[in-house]
């Protein structure tokens, strides 16, 4: 896919300002979009949509499905106005006293979930015909992923844990145990399946109105998915898993000078078998992705061309070893099955040839981020002033620091050199690098709410390799400042549209 010459801004939904602890997809989300159109915005850019969970520190990146969205971002007021909710149980004193800088991920849950099956409780015994012919019209749609998702959330419900646990018969999938849960947990799968309608409805609607005023939806694709997940659980053949379904190997990177590598623990990919399957199950997810979102950020795209497998008994990254993955292959199947290709890619450590050779076949635009950047050293790739146009020009991303948090952190020395490479004072370090990055050729050029708003590393949003404290930083309505607006608006209109 050609992208023009444009410009976007990321925040994950769970930041947006919402009333009930956590962005969601109401009034937040339409503030967000009407402060994006007045910015001259081309894109809003947030993180995976998923069903997160408490275990992994609610992580956008380790879902219990790659198709589903994640409930805790359904608007409750959204639903009061369907008819499913009264508002007084979403209003006033019935409403926690959310921290309106964070998300209180397990406050959050225990509140939403409890008016979520009531929402569906009423919805099934007083629906109207029109809703139940378009829920009815979800279900058959999305079956595909919807049924063996709604089950396995059911499962877990009834067994209280990750499906590794489960009695083997469950585990392994035997059809007549599957049968007789699907029976006995009846009501758990309808209610599990009437939030991903809501879900799919609200998010239609946010999508329809964010095209009305111009601006296009940025999704994220990681390339792994959790291993307590519905989508290893109901595809184990997808997966290197050894016959009692448990990982072979599992991903990670290897040691780097200076570090001593990641070992993730997510599954990898029986990349055989999905040769030989024609890539049935990531045609699916591609599928269901696209339908969501303009446009997909592949993160971790050097792993369609080689990935780092470690065994899955080894707690030491540098026990694993690099094997080929059938990226060319892969993303001409995607292309003659899907058609165009609206990705952009994370191509961030361990670039090779490999890696550059799959991407420049397919045209996919790379990501440059300022924080790589060595500023004293004269063509460094992560300057703006050497972003090409193939690429994808960041002030920050959701892993890496603030602008400002970052700026703190530099020496005086790669300051000075910063300083000199953009034409900055440092007084006004945030907006200097946003500008330098819409002045460069990149052909999209992205900045965060936190940088335009200048804050410092309180803000940000995750930090690779720790598992508390991430995910949590929200903005209020005030964050969408019209000052602001006009700024970044002046400055597309001079740097991207000119």
């Amino acid at each position: 896919m050609r992208f023009d010459r444009s410009a976007g801004v990321f925040c994950h939904l769970t930041s947006l300002p919402g009333p009930h602890g956590i962005g969601d997809l109401g009034e937040g989300a339409r503030a967000f979009v009407e402060w994006l159109a007045a910015a001259e915005q081309s894109y809003w850019q947030f993180c995976p949509l998923g069903p997160t969970a408490s275990v992994h520190g609610d992580s956008p990146y380790q879902s219990y499905s790659a198709f589903a969205g994640n409930p805790l971002l359904l608007s409750l007021d959204r639903l009061v106005d369907d008819g499913y909710l009264d508002a007084g149980a979403v209003e006033g004193e019935a409403v926690p006293d959310f921290p309106g800088d964070r998300v209180d991920y397990d406050r959050v849950r225990a509140y939403k979930t409890d008016r979520l099956r009531t929402a569906a409780a009423r919805f099934r015994e007083e629906a109207a015909a029109d809703d139940r012919a378009a829920f009815e019209a979800f279900r058959e749609r999305e079956s595909a992923w919807l049924d063996d998702y709604a089950l396995f959330m059911a499962l877990r419900t009834r067994y209280d844990g990750a499906w590794t646990d489960w009695p083997e018969s469950i585990r392994t999938r035997d059809p007549d145990a599957l049968s007789a849960h699907r029976e006995e947990l009846a009501a758990e799968i309808q209610y599990r399946e009437f939030v991903q309608f809501v879900f799919d409805r609200q998010w239609r609607a946010l999508r329809a109105y964010a095209e009305e005023r111009g601006v296009e939806f940025v999704g994220d694709l990681p390339i792994y998915v959790a291993l307590d997940s519905a989508d290893v659980w109901a595809s184990p053949e997808a997966f290197d898993l050894t016959p009692e379904h448990d990982p072979a190997a599992v991903a990670g990177v290897p040691p780097n000078p200076g570090d001593d590598g990641q070992r993730w623990g997510n599954p990898v990919y029986d990349w055989d078998t999905l040769r030989e399957t024609g890539y049935g199950w990531w045609l699916d997810r591609l599928d269901r992705l696209l339908d969501l979102v303009d446009v997909a950020r592949i993160d971790h795209f050097k792993g369609f061309d080689e990935f780092w497998a470690i065994p899955a008994g080894a707690d030491d990254p540098a026990a694993g070893e690099w094997r080929e993955a059938p990226g060319h292959d892969f993303f001409e199947t995607v292309e003659r099955e899907l058609g165009e290709l609206p990705f952009i890619v994370e191509d961030l450590g361990f670039l090779d040839q490999g890696v550059v050779d799959l991407r420049e076949r397919f045209g996919f635009p790379s990501m440059r981020v300022p924080h790589y950047a060595d500023w004293c050293r004269e063509g460094d790739m992560y300057q703006p002033m050497h972003y090409p146009e193939g690429s994808v020009g960041y002030t920050s991303t959701h892993d890496t620091n603030t602008l400002v948090g970052y700026y703190e952190s530099l020496s005086d020395r790669q300051r000075d050199c910063l300083h000199y490479n953009v034409g900055a004072d440092g007084s006004e370090i945030n907006w200097s690098v946003i500008e330098a990055v819409w002045r460069s050729d990149a052909v999209l050029a992205f900045t965060t709410v936190q940088d335009v708003l200048g804050l410092g590393a309180e803000a940000r949003f995750n930090r690779p390799g720790t598992a508390t404290g991430n995910w949590t930083w929200r903005c209020t309505e005030a964050a969408f400042r019209e000052a602001d607006a006009e700024r970044l608006a002046r400055l597309t209109d001079e740097q991207i549209r000119n």
